[in-house]
C-alpha cells in the first residue's frame, strides 16, 4: 500500500492546479436578476403605456398596468429561479466525505478536496466521490442517478466508476482520474448551465406588438402632420394621439398569454402533469417530434420472466426451482429477486441449501450447494455458454438466440450431483412493455407528433420493442445519431443533448423525456423537456413538464391541452389585432376625413374595458384541438386580421355615416359610434373563434354569458346617458340586429382567409 496514494503536499499542489472537486458556482445578484425582468421589449411596451396613462391622469388604468408588469416580472423570475435549481441539486450531491490514502495512512476528508491521483476506498452505501479507476475489489454500482436505469452494474478489475453513483454491494479501492467540472458528472452540470431553448411564445408576443406599434406610429405621424397643416391646437391633438396609442398597443397581450397558460397548468396538475415553465404549454401545442426513453417510460423498468425453455425431460417447475436455489434475496440483485418471485408464484419447491456463492463477474455465474437424499448437489445459473460448458451440453444455441432476438436477457440453468451437473434449460428475462404505452403512442401520433424511441439497448432489442409498440422508421445505432430515424439504439444519456440540438437545427419543436442526471442537459435544451415519474430531482429541476404518473399518457394530455390553449389564444390574438386595426383606422381616418373626433377619449377607454371583459372569457371557451402541430405565422396572422379589420372598418364608417344621415348631433353620434364598435367587437369574437363557419360549435357558457352581459351593460349606459349622450333602446336594438347580419355576411369571407392561415401554419 506504500506505493499507493499521494503525499499531503502533492495533494495540496494538485488542488491548486485542478481546483476543488466541486461544480463552480457563479454568484448572482438576485435583485439585478429581478430588475432585468423589466428590461426587455415586451416590458418596455407596458412601461411606455404606464407612463402614457399617468400623463393622461388615468390612475386606475395605470395601477392595473403596473400590476400586470409586476406580475409578468415575478412570474418570469420564479421560473428562472426554478431552472437554476438543477445546478443547485448537482452541487449538493458532491457534499460528501471520502476515505483517502495519503502520507501512508487512511483518512477521511471532504470529497471537494480530492485530486487526480488520490487513492480512495469505496464500500456498500457510499456515493462515489469522483471518477475513478478500480484497482482491486468488486462492487455492484447503482448508476440510476446518472442514467435513470434501475439495473445496477458489476464493476471490478480496471473498470471505471463515476461520481454520484452508489455502491450497492461489495467494496473496492482505486485511483481518482478526474474531478469537479471535468468529471463525467461535472460535465453534465456544465451542459445544464449552457443548455436552453428560445421561448417561441415570447418571440411571438414581441413580433405582434412590433407590428402593431409600427402601424400605430404611421397613424400618429399622419395625425400630427394633419394637425400641423390645419393649424389644429396641440392641446387638442396631443391627448387624442396618446389615447390612440393606448387603444392600439395590446397592453394585456403578454399577461393574457401568461394567464391562459397558467390556467391550463392548473388543469394539467389535476391530470398528473406539473408545469414548471409556462411557455412549455404553448410549445407542447407546436411539438412535432418526441424523443422518448424506453426504460421506465415505454417499459415497466423492472425485470420479468417472459419465457422458460426446459431442456430434455426437465419441467418448468424444476427449472425454476433450481434457478431459485441459486439466487438469494440478500444480494438484492434484480435477477435474483425476479427469479425467486417467479418460483414462488408458481409454487416451485426450493430445496434448503448448505452454501451459496453470489454472482461473480469473473465466473459469470452464481452457485448453491444442497443435498438430495444425502448426496451433495449443486445448482448454477448464469451466462448460457458458461453453464452449458460446465454441464457439457450442446444444441442450446439456437433457442438462446431466438430468446435474445426478442430483446430478452438469457440465463442458463444447470443442477445435479456436484461432479456431474445436468443442463436444465434456459430462462428469458426482459423489461415488459407498459400496458398503457401503445395507447399513449397512438394518441400522440393522432396529434401529428412523431415519436422517436431512444434507448441504450442494442439494435436487436430496440427493433423488437419498436415492433411491439408499432413505432415506424429506421432503427439506427449510435453512429447514426444525426440521421432521420424512428429508433435510436445504443445511445448514451449524454448523446440525447446532441440529438435534441440536431433536430432543432432542422426547425423541429422537440420534446424529450428523461429521468437521470445525465438527461438533464437534454431536458433543458428541448422546447418540451419532460421528466418522467421516476426521475431524479436534477432531471425534474431541468424539465419544463414533470409527470407524476407513470408512462406517456400525461404527455398526450399536455399536447391536447396545449392545442386547446393555442386555439383560445389564436382567437384572442385575431380578435385583438382586428379590433386594434379597426379602432386605430376609424379614429385617425375619421379625424383626417371629417375633421372631427368621431369618438371621445373616455369612450375609447370604456371600449377597451368592454372588449377586454369579453376576451378574458375566451380562456374557458369550448374549442377543438387541431390534429397537427400548431405553429404561429405572424405574417399570415397580421394579413388575415388586416383583411377582416378592413371589413369591420367599412362597417363602422357605415354606422357613422348612417348616424349623420339620421341627423344625430355630435354627442349622440359619438354614442352611436361607440355602440357600433362594441357590437362589432362582440360579433368579431364569434366570427374568429371558429376556424370554419361560426355556427360550427356552440361558444362556452362563460363566453355567451359575458356577451349578453356586455350588451345589456352598454345598452343601459347609453339608455341612461352615463359616460355618454343618451341613445334610445330602439335605436340600439336596430344597430345590434344590423351588426348580427353583417357578421353573418363577413363569416363567408373569413372561412377562406383562415384556411389560408392554416396552410401557412402547416408550411412553417
Amino acid at each position: 500500500m506504500a506505493a499507493k496514494g499521494l503525499s499531503e503536499a502533492l495533494a495540496q499542489q494538485r488542488l491548486q492546479e485542478y481546483g476543488p472537486n466541486a461544480i463552480s458556482e457563479i454568484k448572482r445578484n438576485v435583485w439585478l436578476l429581478f430588475l432585468k425582468k423589466f428590461w426587455a421589449p415586451v416590458p418596455w411596451m407596458l412601461e411606455v403605456t404606464l407612463v402614457l396613462e399617468l400623463v393622461l391622469g388615468k390612475w386606475a388604468e395605470a395601477i392595473i398596468i403596473g400590476l400586470l408588469l409586476l406580475f409578468n416580472a415575478v412570474l418570469g423570475f420564479r421560473q428562472e429561479h426554478k431552472a437554476q435549481g438543477a445546478l443547485d441539486a448537482l452541487r449538493r450531491r458532491l457534499h460528501i466525505v471520502a476515505r483517502v490514502f495519503r502520507d501512508g495512512q487512511w483518512r477521511s476528508i471532504p470529497a471537494r478536496d480530492l485530486v487526480p491521483g488520490d487513492f480512495v476506498h469505496i464500500r456498500v452505501g457510499d456515493i462515489v466521490p469522483a471518477d475513478m479507476v478500480l484497482e482491486d475489489g468488486q462492487v455492484l454500482v447503482d448508476q440510476s442517478a446518472l442514467t435513470g436505469e434501475s439495473m445496477p452494474v458489476e464493476r471490478g478489475g480496471a473498470s471505471t466508476v463515476y461520481s454520484a453513483s452508489i455502491i450497492r454491494r461489495g467494496e473496492a479501492s482505486g485511483t481518482i482520474t478526474v474531478t469537479g467540472a471535468q468529471s463525467y458528472f461535472g460535465k453534465t452540470a456544465e451542459l445544464v448551465r449552457a443548455a436552453g431553448s428560445k421561448s417561441h411564445l415570447e418571440e411571438l408576443v414581441l413580433s405582434i406588438v412590433r407590428q402593431l406599434v409600427i402601424m400605430d406610429g404611421f397613424l400618429v405621424a399622419a395625425i400630427l402632420i394633419y394637425a400641423s397643416t390645419t393649424h389644429m391646437a396641440l392641446g387638442e391633438i396631443l391627448p387624442f394621439a396618446l389615447i390612440l396609442f393606448v387603444a392600439s398597443v395590446p397592453v394585456a397581450l403578454p399577461a393574457t398569454f401568461t394567464l391562459a397558460t397558467a390556467m391550463a397548468s392548473l388543469g394539467l396538475a389535476q391530470r398528473g402533469v406539473l408545469v414548471t415553465r409556462l411557455a412549455a404549454i404553448e410549445e407542447a401545442a407546436a411539438m412535432s417530434d418526441l424523443c422518448s426513453d424506453k426504460t421506465g417510460t415505454l417499459t415497466q423498468n423492472k425485470l420479468s420472466l417472459i419465457a422458460t425453455r426446459p431442456w430434455g425431460d426437465t419441467t418448468d417447475a424444476e427449472l425454476l426451482a433450481m434457478a431459485a436455489v441459486a439466487s438469494d434475496d440478500a444480494t438484492q440483485d434484480p435477477i435474483d429477486l425476479t427469479l425467486l418471485a417467479a418460483a414462488r408464484a408458481r409454487e416451485a419447491v426450493i430445496p434448503a441449501r448448505a452454501r451459496f456463492t453470489p454472482f461473480d463477474p469473473a465466473t459469470k455465474r452464481s452457485e448453491a450447494a444442497f443435498e438430495v437424499e444425502g448426496a451433495p448437489w449443486r445448482a448454477m445459473k448464469g451466462a448460457p455458454q458458461i453453464i452449458a460448458a460446465l454441464a457439457r451440453a450442446s444444441g442450446w444455441e439456437q433457442a438462446a438466440q431466438e430468446l435474445a432476438s426478442q430483446g430478452a436477457r438469457v440465463l442458463g440453468v444447470a443442477a445435479g450431483p456436484s461432479e456431474a451437473p445436468r443442463f436444465l434449460g434456459l430462462l428469458a428475462l426482459a423489461d415488459p412493455i407498459r400496458a398503457d404505452a401503445p395507447q399513449a403512442l397512438r394518441a400522440l401520433q393522432n396529434f401529428g407528433v412523431r415519436v422517436r424511441m431512444v434507448t441504450g439497448d442494442n439494435v436487436a432489442t430496440a427493433r423488437t420493442v419498436a415492433g411491439t409498440l408499432g413505432l415506424t422508421g429506421r432503427i439506427c445505432d449510435r453512429a447514426e445519431m444525426l440521421e432521420d430515424c424512428g429508433v435510436y439504439a445504443g445511445v448514451f444519456p449524454e448523446d440525447k443533448f446532441h440529438l435534441v440540438q440536431a433536430l432543432q437545427q432542422q426547425h423541429k419543436i422537440v420534446g424529450m423525456t428523461g429521468d437521470g442526471v445525465n438527461d438533464a442537459p437534454a431536458l433543458k435544451q428541448a422546447e418540451v423537456g419532460i421528466a418522467v415519474e421516476s426521475a431524479t430531482d436534477v432531471a425534474k429541476a431541468a424539465a419544463s413538464l414533470v409527470l407524476t404518473n407513470p408512462g406517456l399518457t400525461g404527455v398526450a394530455d399536455a399536447v391536447e391541452t396545449g392545442r386547446r390553449v393555442y386555439q383560445r389564444l389564436l382567437t384572442y390574438t385575431l380578435n385583438k389585432i382586428v379590433k386594434t386595426f379597426q379602432v386605430a383606422l376609424f379614429l385617425s381616418i375619421g379625424l383626417i376625413v371629417f375633421n372631427r373626433f368621431v369618438i371621445t377619449p373616455l369612450l375609447v377607454l370604456l371600449l377597451v374595458f368592454a372588449n377586454d371583459f369579453i376576451t378574458m372569457s375566451l380562456a374557458s371557451d369550448r374549442v377543438r384541438p387541431s390534429q397537427k402541430p400548431d405553429r404561429w405565422d405572424v405574417r399570415a396572422l397580421i394579413f388575415s386580421s388586416f383583411v377582416v379589420a378592413m371589413a369591420w372598418t367599412v362597417y363602422i364608417f357605415g354606422v357613422y355615416l348612417t348616424g349623420r344621415a339620421m341627423g344625430f348631433a355630435p354627442a349622440p353620434l359619438q354614442t352611436w359610434d361607440f355602440l357600433g364598435l362594441v357590437f362589432s367587437g362582440l360579433g368579431n369574437v364569434l366570427l374568429v373563434r371558429e376556424r370554419g363557419h361560426m355556427w360550427g360549435s356552440r361558444p362556452g357558457t362563460f363566453l355567451l354569458s359575458a356577451i349578453v352581459a356586455d350588451i345589456i351593460i352598454v345598452s343601459m349606459l347609453a339608455r341612461v346617458g352615463i359616460f355618454m349622450a343618451r341613445m334610445p333602446l330602439s335605436m340600439t336594438s336596430w344597430l345590434l340586429l344590423a351588426t348580427m347580419a353583417y357578421t353573418l355576411l363577413l363569416d363567408q369571407v373569413k372561412v377562406p382567409l383562415l384556411r389560408h392561415l392554416t396552410k401557412a401554419d402547416a408550411r412553417s
